[in-house]
C-alpha cells in the first residue's frame, strides 16, 4: 500500500513523502495512528493544505521532545529483581516496566517509544533507547540487579554472574573441611573418638 507519511517515520522516510509499505503495517499502525494517509489524490490534496499547520506541529512536538531529552538522556535507572546467581532473572522486565520505571521518576513516556526488541532476562547494565519524537532519541540505563547494594557494584564495573563473583572469597569460608574435621588426625584417633561417642550414648539409654 501507498501512504503519505505526516510525520518522520525512521527507515521510512520524511514528512510529506509518499512510500510504499506492508499493508498490515499501514492499517495496524501507520493510519490508525495517524503517522500516514492513503496516497491518493483526495489526501495528497488533503495533505498539502495541511502541510504548514503539521510542520508547524511537528516543530513544536519537537521542541517539547528536546527539553525532555536534555532531563533524560543518559540518566541510569536501578531495577531491582529476582535473579539466580547465573545473572538469570526470575521473569524479565518488559516495554510496559520501562515506562512504568521511567513514569515514577516524572517521564511520561508511551510503551511504542521504548524502542526494545525482547525482554530482559538477566541482570546487568542495559542500554535502551527512547524514541521522544521521530527526530528526537536518547538512551537511558536500566541497572537490573537483585538489590540496591548490587545495583551499585555494577554500576561501579562489577560483573555479578556467578557466585564467586557476588560473594567473593568469602563464599569458600563455610565449605573449608577443617572448619569441621581436623586434617591432621590419624584415622585411628577418629575410630577411638567415634567408640567412645556410641559408649557415652549407650550409657545414656541404660
Amino acid at each position: 500500500m501507498d501512504v503519505i507519511l505526516l510525520e518522520r517515520i525512521t527507515k521510512l522516510g520524511q514528512m510529506g513523502d509518499v512510500v510504499k509499505v506492508k499493508d498490515g503495517y499501514a492499517r495496524n499502525f501507520l493510519l490508525p495512528k495517524g503517522k500516514a494517509l492513503r496516497a491518493n489524490e483526495a489526501n495528497r490534496k488533503k495533505f498539502e493544505s495541511q502541510r504548514v499547520e503539521l510542520e508547524a506541529r511537528n516543530l513544536e512536538q519537537k521542541k517539547e521532545a528536546e527539553a525532555v531529552a536534555e532531563k533524560l538522556d543518559g540518566k541510569s535507572f536501578v531495577v531491582v529483581r529476582s535473579a539466580a546467581e547465573t545473572g538469570q532473572l526470575y521473569g524479565s522486565v518488559a516495554t510496559r516496566d520501562i515506562v512504568e520505571i521511567l513514569a515514577d521518576e516524572g517521564f511520561k513516556i508511551g510503551r511504542s517509544q521504548v524502542e526494545l526488541n525482547q525482554p530482559i532476562k538477566t541482570i546487568g547494565l542495559i542500554n535502551v533507547a527512547i524514541a521522544l519524537h521521530p527526530e528526537v532519541e536518547v538512551t537511558v540505563t536500566l541497572n537490573v540487579a537483585r538489590s540496591s547494594d548490587e545495583a551499585e557494584r555494577q554500576a561501579r564495573g562489577e560483573t555479578l554472574d556467578s557466585a564467586e563473583a557476588i560473594y567473593g572469597e568469602d563464599i569458600n569460608d563455610s565449605a573449608r573441611p577443617d572448619e569441621f574435621f581436623d586434617p591432621e588426625a590419624e584415622y585411628e584417633d577418629v575410630e577411638a573418638a567415634s567408640d567412645e561417642t556410641a559408649a557415652e550414648e549407650t550409657d545414656e539409654n541404660a
